[in-house]
């Protein structure tokens, strides 16, 4: 048994050590919003938080985060109006949507320790995070606009 603490709330799964932590959220602890791309820690799809910083939970074993705090996009915000996931609204970030939860926790990462990035110091800082539609500018638009609003 692996216990953890999941968007503030103690979880525990009893899978095999090396089980991706993907698949514990996503499987197992019936989460759904983080996503799986490409299994490889190269899309960033899969971004969640361990203790506050992004990790990419697809090649993350749960047995590394045994009594550490792993927060989702669930757990971002309880009603969806954390100032990322309304300027993600606001700017039209989203077209197909599949890699919007990583782009928002790659980018609450940054703002919990950057609360007024340089256009430079976001770009550097979401580069690990694909998105197949090419919304990268309304990606940066939104981010500037949550900075502007914290």
């Amino acid at each position: 048994m692996i216990s953890f603490t999941l968007n503030g709330r103690p979880a525990s799964a009893e899978v095999a050590p090396d089980t991706p932590l993907l698949w514990v959220i996503r499987d197992t602890l019936g989460m759904t919003g983080t996503k799986f791309g490409c299994g490889m820690s190269q899309c960033g799809a899969c971004t969640v938080h361990l203790n506050g910083n992004p990790i990419r939970s697809c090649v993350t074993p749960v047995s590394s985060v045994a009594g550490k705090k792993i927060t989702t996009i669930e757990g971002l915000s309880e009603n969806g109006d954390h100032p990322l996931q309304k300027a993600w609204v606001e700017e039209q970030v989203p077209q197909c949507g599949y890699c919007q939860s990583g782009q928002i926790m790659q980018a609450a990462a940054l703002l919990a320790k950057n609360k007024k990035p340089s256009r430079e110091q976001i770009v550097a800082h979401m580069s690990g995070n694909l998105c197949r539609c090419g919304t990268y500018n309304r990606i940066i638009a939104a981010i500037q606009r949550a900075a502007k609003q914290a």
